[in-house]
């Protein structure tokens, strides 16, 4: 059994050896319900890697004495699908259990695939019990998801993993018992950090620091696990972090809304959980840049020139020199003054484009570089502003359904207010000349 990884061995097999997910287990949630009348609906278990999605599924079908059988959507696929569902019909005919099929990493199934699913759960031919690591309402199909129970998993927590440790230390028939090692309170402790809730990470770390501690032991055996050999262990912790899946676009956004709350230190800590996760750069500046538009606009409009100017340092100093870069720029933008009028200035803009369609440019601010453009009126009438006190006038610039039209609102935070305070001042101009001429 010692060839087996400890991660497996230690499987629990009973829900009393369960470690975690009490919203769902604790008495009166939902799975102690259910399990309690001897009912098991199609689950989706959504969660993290390692909190127990795999082991869960198991002991579910254990408890209602149902059939389990295992499908991977990495390694498998339909083919396999029509013998598993074939293999069920056969069993319900001849009065045997209910069959549970498990998908490991259902995400990984496209539409036609997961359609393949549906005639089977409606029936009840077969319970479905899919895991994964994605948001099940963007990578499971609407009808397969409406007819299956979503339950999400968290990822451990910290005494839940050091109860883990303590259990695998102790066991002697498939932990690490009848090594008689111990661990420093400061080892188990790093150990669960470094495992991030993720209970198999935990175990093979575990596993590879009790080797070396054992290995230093004349006898084999016995030995304290320490801090030392932990971090000799796990040289670099690994974050969770998916650039493509539902993490990614978590932390992004925490990350933006830190910015926009003008909230330097959580901008500063999620900056730096992306790119120590290996986020591309680029992708973050990118971001920088549109958020200087966006949220702080006008209100700074040194922010764009910040950001951008950012983005060339990293790509003239590297990593992890120019990350500093990065940095620099994020904690501007989190303590710039912000505004959005940019930003709805823009959209209202583009929303009379999409509702107007192609209006007519006025005929006095269209070029006129031939005579036959000038017979026709291009840029008659035309008021050259230079030649006019204050370097305004009255003359209209936009299409005549849209006459007096205003986008562009500009706050009193920062800049816009003295970009305000111009504006207003502007129009007071215009608007005392045209009292004059009415007069």
């Amino acid at each position: 059994m010692k060839h087996i990884p400890l991660a497996e061995r230690l499987r629990p097999r009973t829900l009393e050896e369960f470690v975690g997910q009490d919203h769902l287990l604790g008495r009166n949630k939902i799975l102690h319900s259910l399990l309690s009348r001897g009912s098991l609906p199609s689950l989706i278990l959504w969660g993290p890697p390692g909190c127990g999605k795999t082991t869960l599924a198991r002991l579910l079908a254990s408890m209602v004495d149902a059939s389990f059988v295992s499908f991977s959507a990495v390694l498998s696929g339909l083919p396999e699908l029509r013998v598993i569902i074939q293999e069920a019909k056969e069993t319900k005919r001849m009065g045997g259990p209910r069959t549970v099929l498990f998908v490991d990493e259902i995400h990984r199934f496209n539409k036609a695939q997961q359609d393949a699913f549906l005639p089977h759960v409606e029936s009840g031919l077969i319970t479905l019990i899919g895991a994964t690591t994605e948001n099940p309402s963007f990578e499971i199909i609407s009808p397969l998801l409406s007819r299956c129970q979503v339950l999400t998993l968290n990822a451990l927590d910290k005494r839940a993993l050091l109860s883990i440790i303590d259990r695998a230390l102790t066991d002697k028939d498939r932990g690490l018992g009848e090594l008689g090692l111990s661990i420093e309170k400061e080892a188990a402790e790093l150990l669960a950090d470094k495992a991030d809730g993720d209970a198999r990470s935990l175990l093979n770390f575990l596993e590879l620091s009790s080797e070396l501690s054992v290995s230093q032991m004349p006898e084999g055996k016995g030995g304290r696990i320490t801090v030392e050999t932990v971090e000799e262990t796990i040289q670099q912790k690994l974050l969770r972090y998916d650039k493509k899946g539902e993490e990614h676009f978590n932390i992004i956004s925490a990350f933006h809304k830190s910015l926009r709350g003008s909230d330097p230190d959580a901008a500063l800590y999620w900056l730096a959980r992306m790119l120590a996760a290996g986020e591309d750069p680029h992708y973050v500046a990118r971001r920088m840049v549109r958020f200087a538009s966006e949220d702080v606009g006008n209100a700074d409009p040194q922010a764009l020139t910040v950001t951008l100017n950012a983005l060339g340092a990293f790509d003239f100093l590297g990593k992890p020199e120019g990350e500093l870069a990065l940095a620099q720029a994020a904690l501007y933008l989190a303590t710039a003054p912000k505004s959005n009028a940019v930003y709805t200035a823009y959209g209202e803009a583009l929303s009379d484009v999409n509702k107007f369609g192609t209006l007519p440019v006025p005929l006095h601010i269209r070029n006129a570089p031939t005579m036959l453009m000038k017979d026709l009126g291009y840029g008659k009438g035309y008021k050259y502003v230079h030649n006019y006190q204050d370097a305004i006038t009255d003359q209209e610039h936009m299409p005549s359904e849209l006459r007096n039209r205003i986008y562009y609102r500009p706050t009193t935070r920062g800049y816009e207010k003295i970009i305000k305070d111009r504006l207003d001042k502007w129009r007071k101009i215009l608007a005392k000349r045209k009292a004059l001429k009415g007069s």
